[in-house]
């Protein structure tokens, strides 16, 4: 019985896996490697965010959708706060200009916590309130991970320049 359980559950990943490549393939531009790592990023979150949980297949065909619709809305949150910062030399703003960039942000900040009420207790009649701690964890361990990953790749690329660098300077003294 625990096998079919598992079988059903590695199934279940694997289909949430799918449609979610497939959603983030249908939406980015074909043959960019930008929508490809986006996609790879996405199958990563959902998977490591199903684990975490530890969703049943009923509660993870209830819980996706509700989920998806907050990221999206969280995101376009996101994008006003971006919005109003574009254009803004951050380190020659008129007071007034300062004063509107505190009021946005503080507005992104209550926004987004009524939004997160709004989605917790929507998560609520889906998942334990166990699992939407669960929940926040995942994301900002996740968030974590890609941080780390990104500076790991920005130490990598410096020390392979560094290396360049070396190379061509070799190279020149070997020419004079």
């Amino acid at each position: 019985m625990k096998t079919t359980y598992k079988m059903k559950r590695v199934a279940l990943i694997i289909c949430i896996i799918s449609s979610s490549l497939y959603t983030a393939f249908a939406q980015a531009q074909p043959g960019t490697e930008d929508s490809n790592a986006r996609a790879k990023l996405e199958a990563a979150r959902i998977a490591m965010i199903t684990e975490r949980l530890n969703l049943t297949p009923e509660q993870a065909e209830k819980f996706w959708p509700i989920y998806n619709q907050f990221a999206q809305e969280r995101r376009a949150m996101q994008q006003e706060v971006l919005k109003a910062r574009q254009g803004l030399d951050m380190n020659n703003l008129s007071e007034e200009q300062s004063q509107q960039l505190v009021d946005a942000q503080l507005k992104y900040r209550q926004d987004n916590v009524n939004l997160e009420n709004k989605y917790a207790e929507m998560l609520t009649k889906v998942i334990t309130a166990k699992q939407l701690v669960a929940l926040k964890k995942a994301e900002d361990d996740f968030r974590a991970m890609i941080l780390r990953r990104l500076e790991q790749r920005k130490r990598q690329q410096m020390q392979r320049q560094q290396m360049l660098n070396e190379r061509e300077r070799r190279i020149q003294q070997g020419n004079n």
